[in-house]
Parts: structure tokens; sequence; C-alpha cells
């Protein structure tokens, strides 16, 4: 298995890349999930001072023959940040090997069930909000390139693009389980439609789905929903 550790905007020291390979334990990581190809180590430096307290930030995406699974963690120092970010790895791929060998074939719902199972699915009216939002009151709006920022900001200073086969909703569920995250963007193999699937309360789920509306012009609104409620 190999491991690349590589720098965003940032040099990455060799004693850092010395203390990743033996921080990543790979004889354990194997004994989690056997699939393993490879893993691949992105450390960033945020430049803004009023974030010295997580300036670094360290991200671990762990590529096998079964789903991604990806952990990020920032600090005040890069070992800092690596150390929270391989324990958070280290959590999931407990999580996943724990769901292999006591979840497989139990308790487990189709996606035709979810509607019925998870309270409160959300849907979308005809502007693309959930029912019960309000519109939110009229702000200034400036476009820096492909970016909107709306009044003061805040300023997206992340962009990524993934690519991802159609999976059913509850692939979705498990995928957002599986990386740890409040939400989940996926494509819906039954409806083709762009959709979120994104966690509530306790064990409550909900899920967005976003469909097209070709006679609806600039005035609707927007298309995407809120998450919660």
């Amino acid at each position: 298995m190999d491991i690349v550790v590589k720098g965003r905007k940032t040099e990455v020291p060799e004693r850092f890349r010395k203390h990743v390979a033996e921080k990543l334990k790979l004889d354990k990581i194997q004994k989690l999930d056997g699939k393993v190809i490879s893993l691949d180590v992105e450390v960033s430096k945020e430049l803004n001072p009023r974030q010295a307290d997580r300036s670094d930030r360290v991200e671990i995406t762990l590529h096998s023959r079964g789903p991604v699974i990806r952990a990020e963690a920032a600090a005040g120092d890069p070992y800092a940040a690596l150390d929270l970010a391989t324990g958070k790895l280290e959590a999931r791929l407990r999580k996943q090997h724990d769901k292999r060998h006591t979840r497989r074939g139990n308790g487990r719902i189709s996606a035709s069930e979810v509607a019925d199972v998870v309270p409160g699915v959300a849907e979308l009216n005809a502007n693309g909000r959930p029912p019960a939002e309000e519109a939110p009151e009229s702000v200034p709006t400036t476009r820096i390139g492909s970016l909107e920022i709306q009044g003061e900001g805040p300023l997206v200073v992340r962009e990524k693009i993934h690519t991802a086969a159609p999976m059913t909703l509850d692939q979705a569920l498990y995928e957002m389980e599986l990386v740890g995250h409040d939400f989940y963007l996926f494509v819906d193999s039954e409806t083709k439609q762009p959709s979120v699937v994104y966690r509530r309360h306790a064990y409550d789920y909900g899920v967005i789905h976003l469909e097209t509306d070709p006679l609806a012009g600039s005035e609707a609104g927007g298309a995407g929903g809120a998450l919660g409620g």
C-alpha cells in the first residue's frame, strides 16, 4: 500500500513525511480494511491570522476496492492536525468494519421504503424550497469570478468537483455515515435527480430531491433547498 504526502500551497518537510509513515500504522489499517490500495495525505495552510489556532489542515483520503473514506482536521500545527485526522480515519474504519460484520443484510431499508420509515422527509415546492420555508430578505450580491458573495460574505474559498455513479438512497445513507458528514450529495439512480440526504435529529434523516422546472424563469428564485428542519 502506498502513502502519498503532498502539500497544497505549502511545502511539506521531509521530517513530516517520515512522521506520517510512522503515524499511519499500515498493519492496523489493513486489519480493518483488507482492500486498501493507497492513502493520500494533503497538507494545507490557512494564512488568515484570525485562524492561527486552526492554521494547518490535514486531509487523509483512503482509496480501496470499496468506498473512499476521507478524514480531515485542522489545528495550530500540522502534527496535531495529523493526529486528529488519523483518529477520525481509524474511527470510520472501525465503523465500516463493524457494519460489514454486524449489519450485512440486517436492518437496512430500500429506497422505496425511506419515505415511510424516515419521518419528515423533505419535499420541495415549485420555487425549489421546502413548503414551510420563507424566502430570505433581499441582500446585495457581489460576483467575483464564478463566486457570488451576499452582503459582507462569507467568501467561499474552496471548491471541489467529484465524479460519482448514480446510487440508491439506501446506499447514499450508508456513504454519508461512512465519511462522517452531516449530509451527502448524490444522483438518485431511480429518478436521475441530484439529491441530498442529511442528518436531522438523533437517528432521523431527511432527503432533498432537485427537479428542474423548464417553465421557471430567473424570477422564480433559487433551486436549492435548505438542509434542516
